[in-house]
């Protein structure tokens, strides 16, 4: 099937006029509260790839916290957004031209001020930033390399946490724990007998919810991936190039 194909159709990819990254460009500099909302959705995602690319950068996690914090504030209240045109594609690419913009520019960050009166305009829901950077913490010396692995790790855990929320809401959240390893083919996984006898399930029942929420993960995958691209087309590029982040 072709992207033109894809378009028409009536999953993630049909209806990708509606996608955040899309509402954002076709905002532009205007105050659309639809499109505030998709990029501060955008911005919650990215805020520890960032973080963790200007602990890279050599600023120290108080710092680190802030200068994120302030890069936020002033992309949000700013509009920088709307320096950007349908053709750069990527918001990942945008976003990491723009954040080096604004360490190359900053004269002065030792004593970092927040904007907003000192509010907190992206919110980690009090999730304490320099534990969940330790947590998937790279071992890539380069702050861009870095940015790129907790942007895979990011979004690879939100697509499984959207998953797994959809199975908690049909009130099997214990057998999607269980199928889990199963998703990435652990070789220390629960045998599907086992499973199938701990659930009174048959064996063919239990690999074929295995293999449909293997699916499923696929479909939230590109679903989260249309997000951030401007263009149909370019989702299966930033796929391949997040199992390149994955797989070094």
């Amino acid at each position: 099937m072709n992207d033109s194909e894809q378009a028409s159709d009536s999953g993630p990819v049909g209806c990708f006029h509606t996608t955040h990254w899309t509402q954002v460009l076709a905002a532009g500099a205007e105050a659309s509260p639809e499109a505030g909302e998709a990029l501060a959705r955008l911005c919650q995602t990215y805020w520890l790839p960032i973080y963790a690319f200007i602990r890279k950068r050599g600023h120290g996690p108080d710092q680190a916290q802030d200068l994120t914090q302030e890069f936020f504030a002033g992309f949000l209240e700013k509009r920088r957004v709307a320096q950007a045109v349908r053709d750069r594609g990527r918001f990942r690419s945008f976003l990491m031209t723009s954040v080096e913009n604004f360490l190359r520019n900053a004269h002065d960050r030792s004593q970092a001020q927040k904007r907003g009166g000192g509010k907190s305009l992206i919110s980690l829901d009090n999730q304490d930033a320099e534990a969940l950077y330790l947590g998937a913490r790279s071992d890539e010396a380069d702050p861009s390399a870095a940015f790129e692995q907790h942007w895979a790790s990011t979004l690879l855990q939100t697509v499984l946490s959207r998953l797994r929320d959809e199975v908690v809401r049909g009130g099997r959240g214990d057998l999607f724990d269980a199928l889990q390893a199963h998703f990435w083919g652990d070789s220390d996984s629960i045998p599907y007998p086992l499973l199938a006898e701990r659930f009174a399930m048959t064996v063919p029942n239990i690999k074929t919810t295995a293999h449909r929420l293997r699916a499923r993960y696929r479909e939230l995958l590109r679903e989260e991936i249309a997000r951030t691209v401007s263009h149909p087309g370019e989702i299966d590029d930033e796929i391949r190039h997040l199992m390149r982040v994955v797989s070094r």
